[in-house]
């Protein structure tokens, strides 16, 4: 690898270890979204819940004043009695009947699956991009940005799995739940996609080949025909 591309790849891993911890924090957390029923009156309780690929979780939460952001009950930082609950991806429990939780479960099981494919093409650009710097092997900078790529389309079809998600619960009539946002967990899961798109094109078009400054280089280079 020459020195020019060796610097090359290194600005390039810095940007993939961001992404890589921005997917690591997405997918062992628990706050994609938080969902929030209506608040009919203050100084009453309300139950709040955020979620994430493994576990739901639900508070409920002593309301004095109006949430200042309009999000109805919370916000989920407050304190109060908090209770969370597996969705058990593979096994079936009594929880499994609880619309809630059953309509969690058909779609994390999607995008915990998903997510655990984009952690599997992120070891492998890793271990790629390790092996590359050593003599004559630069060539795995191609497999590797594939492997990123492939990582960051993984998780931003977890994203819209999750969202779709969402989206069933609010518009279910068996929930209690009307009102939600993002939380930062589902900003993590964004921005890894971002910097790991980018960096896998970056390792892409750093392992194409030289190309030469001009047409003259090409036919300097090049070694003269010998007449027999």
């Amino acid at each position: 690898m020459f020195e020019e591309q060796a610097t090359k790849v290194k600005i390039t891993s810095v940007v993939i270890v961001v992404g890589m911890s921005a997917m690591l924090a997405a997918v062992v957390t628990d706050h994609w979204a938080v969902l929030s029923p209506r608040v009919e009156r203050l100084n009453a309780t309300c139950e709040a819940a955020h979620f994430g690929l493994w576990r739901l979780c639900k508070k409920i939460i002593f309301i004095v004043e109006e949430d200042p952001q309009g999000k109805g009950c919370g916000p989920i930082s407050l304190p109060g009695a908090k209770n969370c609950s597996y969705f058990k991806h593979f096994t079936s429990g009594e929880e499994a009947e609880v619309f809630e939780v059953k309509t969690q479960k058909e779609y994390n099981i999607s995008a915990a699956a998903i997510a655990i494919f984009s952690l599997f093409f992120m070891i492998l650009g890793t271990l790629c991009v390790i092996f590359s710097f050593g003599k004559g092997r630069d060539y795995l900078l191609r497999p590797a940005g594939m492997f990123f790529a492939f990582a960051g389309l993984c998780i931003i079809i977890s994203v819209e799995v999750m969202r779709q998600s969402v989206k069933r619960m609010i518009d279910s009539d068996e929930t209690i739940w009307i009102e939600y946002y993002y939380s930062w967990s589902f900003t993590c899961a964004c921005a890894s996609f971002t910097l790991l798109i980018l960096s896998g094109g970056a390792l892409l078009l750093i392992s194409m080949p030289h190309m030469p400054r001009n047409p003259w280089e090409s036919c300097m280079d090049a070694e003269p025909d010998t007449l027999d």
